[in-house]
């Protein structure tokens, strides 16, 4: 009887130690299961989701979809990101503006020197198109070419073409006369928005409501605000 007694206290015991095994072994499965549930795959699959919707690459990769992409001399442009590349600006390097697309005008603006004038330019297109850094401008009195010309900025360079996008509106100053000497009067400005892609009979005459007395005058680069492309005159 003593023996059968030792031996039930010893399965008894092996059966005890296979037990705290089990549940040994039952805590490391649901330790496992917990991340998995919660961490890597999840959140990979969510970051992935979210790279995808900002890339437009379709790399997944929103550092990459975010990065800058080169613009006209204003350094603003960027690519949005959106399902249309017609609207962006890298779209307009390679597509110029048609002079049927944009509307070309002079004013006379307030808070700047009194021989400045603003030429704007607004893309009714419904794609970004690209622009010359700046327009061709010259000057006219009674219908009567005057032969000068303004002089742009020197050492250009940067992205291929100045990007506008449909809707927006560009400018570039003029300064008619930035050392107060004498010289013939303007009653006209002629404009050329493209120079590089267009021809001469694309451009515009305008009358200036202020005539002004053209001396050495100077256009500086297009912007989207009249006072960024005055500061490069």
């Amino acid at each position: 009887m003593r023996i059968h007694r030792s031996r039930a206290a010893a399965l008894a015991g092996i059966v005890g130690f296979v037990l705290a095994l089990t549940g040994c072994g039952g805590a490391g499965t649901g330790g496992t299961g917990t991340p998995a549930a919660s961490g890597t795959p999840a959140a990979s699959g969510t970051a992935s989701a979210t790279a995808t919707a900002a890339g437009p690459s379709g790399t997944g990769d929103p550092a990459g979809a975010a990065g800058p992409t080169p613009t006209g001399p204003d350094g603003k442009g960027q690519v949005t990101g959106g399902a249309d590349a017609t609207t962006e600006d890298a779209y307009a390097y390679t597509h110029p503006c048609s002079a049927r697309n944009l509307t070309v005008k002079v004013t006379s603006p307030q808070g700047f020197p009194e021989t400045v004038r603003v030429v704007t330019v607004t893309n009714n297109g419904s794609s970004t198109c690209g622009l010359d850094f700046h327009p061709a401008v010259g000057f006219s009195a009674k219908g009567s070419p005057l032969g000068i010309q303004a002089t742009p900025p020197e050492g250009l360079g940067g992205a291929p073409a100045h990007p506008v996008r449909p809707g927006a509106t560009t400018y570039a100053a003029v300064d008619l006369n930035p050392s107060g000497g004498g010289g013939p009067v303007a009653d006209e400005i002629n404009i050329l928005a493209d120079p590089s892609h267009m021809p001469n009979a694309d451009g515009v005459s305008l009358p200036l409501a202020t005539t002004g007395t053209v001396a050495k005058p100077r256009v500086g680069l297009y912007h989207f605000t009249a006072r960024d492309s005055f500061d490069t005159l």
